[in-house]
């Protein structure tokens, strides 16, 4: 898989392959999030990126990812909520 919003590779770790397996989601919804979703920043490499999907009802799903040589899928969940910026 290859992020066009990043210009990088994309490769998953196991815990977010099994955390996609277990909650039925997709690579196409991985790279939809990855080309489309709203991106938050823990620090220069980590970051957090999330997107609706009305369909589904375990809406925000979130991606937390690594950019290093490539992207790098940490985890995957859903049920996400913001964490309120103050």
């Amino acid at each position: 898989m290859f992020c066009q919003r990043f210009g990088l590779e994309v490769s998953f770790t196991r815990h977010a392959r099994e955390r996609m397996f277990q909650r039925g989601i997709s690579e196409e919804i991985i790279s939809w999030i990855l080309e489309n979703g709203t991106i938050r920043y823990k620090d220069d490499v980590r970051l957090w990126m999330a997107l609706d999907f009305p369909d589904r009802d375990d809406n925000l799903l979130c991606v937390a990812v690594a950019l290093e040589e490539k992207m790098i899928i940490k985890t995957v969940m859903h049920h996400f909520q913001w964490e309120v910026e103050s």
